[in-house]
């Protein structure tokens, strides 16, 4: 099935060197004028991507409708293409792709028309047996319109030989391995799957007769939803209006498999997150941070925003005051201003700037919620000493980022990852610091331990799930996963 595409480039770049975000997703049903509805659940979750948004509403004759683009939320969507939505069910989605998956044609959600009606996905994760997967489908003779992952699922589905709806999702989710939360509508009705190692979040809620289903409790929130619980990995939800029932599950995993960097830096501190407060959750890994690198220090300051609760966290403990000592630019979007090529700084200036009457003749302690690169953390540091900073304290509140995600989270390769490259006080030396303490991981698995067991692949090494693509030597990025 054919849709128009309405594209809006208006997305941020990206200017600092934090992991990227992934995707989220909403999904609702039963209810009337649900496309509003998703565009606020979109609204809530526009953190976790920022390139590209979408959404599908299905009408009482089961036809779906989308619309989609580049840019954010507010950007792809106003009264005019909300009013071209009608329907009590629909899903949205918003995207981050990795490279190799951008562009307007793998906007999400994906529609196509077959055989059983108009087929809906919008995924949140990333396959890792996606290349093989696709490469097999178009051998058996399928035509692929885009490069992500997610429109492998959208196949998968349309050729199982099964007769039923259920059936044909059954087969289709037994080829699937790595990583997807995903929402799935056929005419109107709503499914809702978690991957058997849970590593992506996706919560149930209820509004009035009809249900939600959201990558956040943020978005049940901004909704008036009810939280009624999360999905749990390997769940399978069938939604029809009102009613909701349970497919058969994917076959169990040794163990789940939450990915912890959510609770470090990528959800919202105002969601709930497997039974956690991510707020709570950051302000335990900040006490454990005190209590592993204590130092004599004048004062506590956040690199904004992802890390203010760890660093009221470090100060707690501590006992040293929390200040506001850098600011962050919330309006930062795309500018034709090029830096020059002297201007390495230009990136962290646009975004961040210290307040010098609280550095001043101070010796402070920086906390961040993770280090990748250290590029910006270095002009951090450059910017604080220049605004009279003392001593600069940096207290990273998660162990060393040494392993790529394959996952669904964008971030370096090994070579570009500073934590495995460089010791701690090699990177210190890089950084200009004069002192730099990581959260080790037993610390930050023991803070959240009721919660766990975790992902946590990108400090250790260790992937819960086959990296299928990659044995085979597929190099990530060619094919572009779908956030």
């Amino acid at each position: 099935m054919s849709r128009p595409l309405d594209v809006v480039d208006a997305s941020p770049p990206q200017l600092d060197d934090k992991p990227r975000e992934e995707c989220g997703v909403v999904g609702i049903t039963g209810v009337e004028g649900a496309a509003e509805l998703a565009f606020l659940g979109l609204y809530a979750l526009q953190h976790r991507g920022q390139e590209a948004a979408g959404m599908v509403a299905v009408d009482g004759e089961g036809v779906a409708r989308v619309h989609k683009g580049l840019g954010l939320v507010a950007d792809v969507f106003d009264a005019q293409a909300l009013k071209g939505l009608p329907g009590s069910t629909a899903l949205g989605h918003v995207r981050y792709s990795t490279a190799g998956g951008g562009g307007a044609r793998n906007a999400q959600p994906i529609v196509v028309r077959y055989a059983e009606g108009d087929l809906a996905v919008a995924h949140n994760g990333n396959l890792t047996n996606a290349h093989d997967l696709r490469s097999w489908l178009v051998r058996e003779g399928s035509i692929f319109q885009g490069t992500n992952d997610s429109e492998v699922v959208v196949h998968l589905v349309a050729r199982s030989r099964h007769e039923q709806v259920d059936l044909q999702i059954d087969d289709a989710l037994t080829h699937l391995e790595g990583a997807f939360s995903m929402v799935i509508t056929v005419g109107q009705t709503l499914y809702a799957v978690r991957d058997r190692r849970g590593f992506r979040p996706l919560v149930l809620g209820r509004r009035g007769e009809g249900w939600v289903v959201a990558s956040e409790t943020c978005a049940l929130d901004i909704l008036g939803a009810e939280y009624v619980r999360d999905i749990e990995p390997g769940e399978v939800l069938k939604i029809e209006g009102s009613k909701l029932r349970r497919l058969r599950p994917l076959p169990p995993a040794d163990h789940a498999a939450p990915c912890i960097f959510e609770l470090v830096y990528f959800a919202r501190p105002d969601s709930r997150l497997w039974g956690v407060s991510v707020d709570r959750a950051r302000r335990a890994f900040g006490r454990q941070l005190a209590k592993e690198h204590p130092i004599p220090a004048d004062c506590v300051i956040a690199v904004p925003d992802s890390a203010n609760s760890a660093a009221l966290g470090y100060a707690e403990e501590s006992g040293i005051p929390y200040e506001l000592g850098l600011l962050r630019n919330h309006y930062v979007g795309r500018t034709f201003i090029k830096p020059s090529q002297a201007d390495r700084d230009f990136g962290a200036r646009i975004k961040y700037n210290p307040v010098k009457e609280v550095l001043a003749g101070k010796r402070v302690v920086v906390v961040d919620d993770s280090l990748v690169r250290g590029t910006t953390s270095r002009s951090l540091v450059k910017f604080m000493k220049e605004a009279g900073a003392t001593e600069v304290h940096f207290r990273i509140a998660s162990p060393p980022v040494k392993s790529p995600c394959f996952y669904g989270i964008d971030m370096p390769s090994r070579q570009e990852l500073i934590g495995s490259s460089l010791s701690v006080d090699e990177i210190a030396r890089e950084l200009g610091v004069d002192s730099l303490g990581y959260l080790s991981l037993d610390g930050m698995q023991d803070a959240v331990r009721d919660a766990g067991p975790f992902c946590n692949a990108c400090f250790s090494g260790d992937y819960p799930a086959p990296l299928v693509d990659v044995e085979k030597g597929y190099v990530p990025g060619n094919l572009g996963p779908s956030c």
